[in-house]
């Protein structure tokens, strides 16, 4: 198959995706943002590049988000939200920070291929994403990917949705945002 062939079958595959997303959940996650003080966001190795994404465009929007371990991220309070983006929902750093901010008395909200896992029950708002786990040996969603990449890119795309319908709650418009764009690179 060509390379533009792949690109085909990756769109038909985010495309279908798409579909299977819970507008409902969707939507308490806008919710929840909107209710909230300060998001931060996590996640581990691609999901995380995801959710730092996901911390910008907020920011953007004038949202105070926040991404974990980064230099610069205050404390977690218990009127904050921490969003956490992982496929098997376990791992066990993202694991840890959501029984910490369980303990702190903060939301939290998962999106992730399993809501019946661990961090999916200790969230109080869960986001199911179609999607393989790493080792594609669970789940009932198929893919042409290797590993996550499909859960990944849903994600991105899940994150990006969600900026749109919080712009359209907010009034926002792309003017407005780009103001908080960066402008001494």
């Amino acid at each position: 198959m060509q390379t533009t062939q792949y690109v085909a079958e990756i769109l038909k595959e985010l495309n279908h995706s798409a579909d299977l997303i819970s507008d409902e959940e969707a939507e308490k996650l806008v919710n929840g943002i909107l209710e909230s003080k300060k998001v931060f966001v996590a996640g581990a190795g691609r999901s995380g590049f995801m959710a730092k994404s996901f911390a910008m465009r907020m920011m953007h929007m004038g949202i105070d988000s926040y991404v974990i371990g980064e230099t610069v991220t205050p404390n977690f309070e218990k009127e904050d939200i921490l969003i956490i983006g992982s496929g098997s929902g376990e791992t066990k750093s993202l694991v840890s920070m959501a029984e910490k901010a369980k303990s702190i008395g903060g939301k939290i909200a998962t999106v992730t291929i399993f809501p019946d896992s661990t961090i999916g029950q200790l969230a109080d708002i869960t986001i199911k994403l179609p999607g393989s786990p790493k080792d594609q040996s669970e789940g009932d969603y198929k893919t042409i990917q290797p590993m996550g990449s499909l859960f990944e890119q849903t994600l991105l795309l899940f994150y990006d949705a969600v900026i749109l319908r919080f712009m359209e709650k907010k009034g926002l418009d792309t003017n407005k945002m780009y103001g908080r764009h960066a402008n001494l690179e």
